[in-house]
C-alpha cells in the first residue's frame, strides 16, 4: 500500500510539472523565418506562439547588425490571441535580430530571439 501511495504521489507531481511547463509560451513560427535570407525587405513581422499571450505586456525589438534598434509597434486589432504582428519600417540589406518577450497564460515571462538576413 505504501509503494502504491508513493507511485500515486509521484505521478501527480509529474503531471503538475508537465502542465506548468506546457503552459509556457513557445515560439512556433515567425515571418520572416529564423535564419532565413530574404531577397527583399519584409513589410511585416509575425510571431505565432503555442498558446494565448498577454499582448499588452508583450514586447518586440528589432536590431540591426550594429545593435541599433528600429521602432516596432505591435498591432493588436484583428490579430489571433496566439500571434504578435507588427508592421516594419523600410529595412536595408544586412543582418537583423528580433528580440521578443511575452507574458504566458501561466503568468511567466518568456523571451527569445532570432536573426534573419536581407541580401544586398
Amino acid at each position: 500500500m505504501r509503494v502504491l501511495s508513493c507511485l500515486v504521489i509521484a505521478g501527480l507531481a509529474a503531471l503538475a510539472i508537465a502542465s506548468v511547463a506546457a503552459a509556457h509560451s513557445l515560439l512556433l513560427e515567425s515571418t520572416p523565418a529564423a535564419g532565413s535570407t530574404l531577397t527583399a525587405a519584409p513589410r511585416e513581422l509575425r510571431l505565432r506562439f503555442n498558446n494565448r499571450i498577454e499582448k499588452p505586456l508583450s514586447k518586440v525589438r528589432l536590431l540591426d547588425s550594429r545593435g541599433a534598434a528600429q521602432t516596432v509597434e505591435l498591432t493588436r486589432d484583428g490579430v489571433p490571441p496566439d500571434w504578435l504582428r507588427a508592421p516594419l519600417p523600410a529595412l536595408g540589406a544586412g543582418r537583423w535580430r528580433v528580440e521578443w518577450q511575452v507574458l504566458s497564460t501561466d503568468g511567466h515571462v518568456v523571451s527569445g530571439r532570432f536573426e534573419f538576413q536581407i541580401a544586398p
